[in-house]
């Protein structure tokens, strides 16, 4: 029944997201299921809504609000970069994760201009 889905087909980068725009092309896929078997089409519907699949990237404010989080080496390797993270936001991150990107700067100043492309 996932082959139905066509977001979670085309777009696999899209699954995690938790709203944002609707993509219009996948739903319109998933809505001609609908037109030709109702159940399958039902099926690629919660299918690409609960994987996030039918969601367009919507760039920063997909991350919600941002927090800089700091540490106390100036070459922070990865275990404690997500050790600051998790002490500073009570959440568990995996930066190897596919989904996460990550980016070295110089300094903080730099951070708007790494943000602008997402």
């Amino acid at each position: 029944m996932l082959s139905l889905s066509c977001g979670t087909i085309l777009y696999p980068e899209r699954r995690g997201r938790m709203s944002g725009r609707i993509d219009a092309g996948i739903a319109v896929m998933d809505a001609l299921w609908l037109l030709l078997f109702i159940i399958p089409g039902v099926v690629a519907f919660v299918v690409d809504f609960s994987t996030g699949a039918i969601y367009l990237p919507g760039g920063r404010a997909d991350a919600g609000p941002i927090k800089v989080v700091q540490t106390n080496t100036t070459r922070p390797d990865i275990a404690t970069i997500e050790a600051a993270v998790a002490k500073a936001t009570g959440k568990r991150v995996r930066l190897l994760d596919s989904r996460v990107i990550t980016r070295e700067l110089a300094s903080r100043d730099e951070l708007g201009h790494a943000l602008a492309g997402y």
